[in-house]
């Protein structure tokens, strides 16, 4: 009877020996792995690496940001979605006497503003100013909006308070997009790669202006409805009375700057197509929400963009109905000077100066800026 096994197979010790080879050399690649994106650091956030002047690599600026938002380079900040993307610092700066950085990201949530926020805000706590775009999901009334987009959320980043917070980051370093990211950041920081983002946080996300198409940008407008704040059904009883939780929210965050810290809230130059009628429940909720900014932000300057103006009337301002070009977010940055001086404008409403004095709408929310409840 022939034997079940040849007597050229491979021992059970060479298979073992095989086996231990196999796995030290693939643990020994790992760690080698490891060790190259952590010496690397290439989000810009741990403790310990190869001391280098690192730019921003991802193209999910909630990884790219933290580490602008902790940088000492900086003492004043601009946040919002991609309809401040384009407030340049470098305009900004000598405005406001400042050194900015732009840290709006697109479609970000008023919650993943406020986290950004909160860690630039402990990081400077005297910032000299902090400038905030306040788009359709600022003014939800009822619930608060939804925390996060699909876009990943690296949590861990944004943790501030502890000693340990900063050493978390060697716990997510060991997965495929912080190899890829560190493979970008090493071609970068050896020169094999061009600087994709600005230092500074700004980065043009539009054409230039020599591709610009009018008629491309009119097809970009057709379709367009006016923006209507999320929780339409909870506008009942009077407006004093709605809810605005991601303003409210706001209100705590700012309040842990100091008194001498500049803010200004501004309500983004949306294209005519996208605002309301002038009378109606949209229209309301949109008067509403600019009210209570107001007065939840006495110590604020509250600017309004969100006009009928030769901005917003001008189809040739802009791109699509939300994004404006980049000579237009210049003037706006000089508008905002403008504003904070007193000066008046066509081109916005100064809705409100940093002036302890109660605005009307003051008179009817209680201390905390909330309405009573329904």
């Amino acid at each position: 009877m022939p034997s079940s096994t040849s007597s050229s197979d491979p021992s059970p010790s060479v298979w073992r020996r095989f086996f231990r080879l196999a796995a030290g050399t693939a643990a020994i690649g790992a760690a080698a792995v490891y060790l190259f994106v952590v010496l690397v650091d290439p989000f810009d956030t741990l403790p310990l690496s190869v001391p280098a002047d690192r730019s921003p690599v991802s193209t999910n600026a909630r990884f790219s940001f933290p580490a602008l938002a902790r940088s000492a380079r900086f003492d004043a900040a601009i946040f919002g979605t991609s309809t401040s993307r384009l407030l340049r610092p470098v305009v900004l700066d000598p405005l406001f006497d400042a050194r900015f950085a732009n840290l709006a990201m697109n479609d970000a949530t008023p919650y993943e503003q406020r986290r950004l926020m909160a860690l630039f805000i402990a990081a400077h706590p005297d910032a000299r100013a902090i400038i905030l775009g306040v788009d359709v999901r600022w003014c939800t009334t009822g619930a608060p909006d939804v925390k996060f987009t699909p876009r990943p959320f690296p949590a861990w980043m944004y943790a501030h308070g502890h000693w340990y917070d900063r050493w978390r980051g060697y716990l997510e370093m060991f997965n495929l997009y912080a190899v890829q990211e560190a493979g970008q950041q090493f071609g970068m920081l050896t020169g094999i790669k061009p600087p994709t983002y600005g230092r500074d946080g700004y980065t043009s996300f539009v054409p230039p202006d020599s591709e610009y198409d009018p008629a491309k940008v009119a097809q970009h407008m057709q379709g367009t409805v006016p923006d209507d704040p999320p929780g339409a059904d909870a506008r009942n009883g009077p407006p004093t009375q709605w809810r605005f939780p991601e303003l409210e929210a706001l209100r705590e965050r700012l309040a842990r700057l100091s008194p001498q810290t500049q803010r200004i809230l501004f309500f983004v130059p949306n294209n005519h197509r996208l605002e309301p009628p002038a009378s109606g429940p949209v229209a309301s909720a949109w008067a509403a929400c600019k009210e209570h900014a107001v007065a939840l932000f006495p110590d604020a300057l509250v600017v309004d963009f969100m006009i009928p103006s030769p901005i917003t009337l001008n189809d040739s301002n802009y791109w699509d109905p939300r994004h404006y070009r980049v000579g237009i977010a210049d003037r706006i940055a000089r508008g905002l000077a403008a504003a904070a001086a007193g000066d008046v404008s066509a081109d916005y409403r100064i809705l409100s100066t940093p002036d302890p004095a109660d605005h009307p709408l003051s008179e009817a929310l209680p201390a905390d800026g909330r309405g009573p409840p329904r």
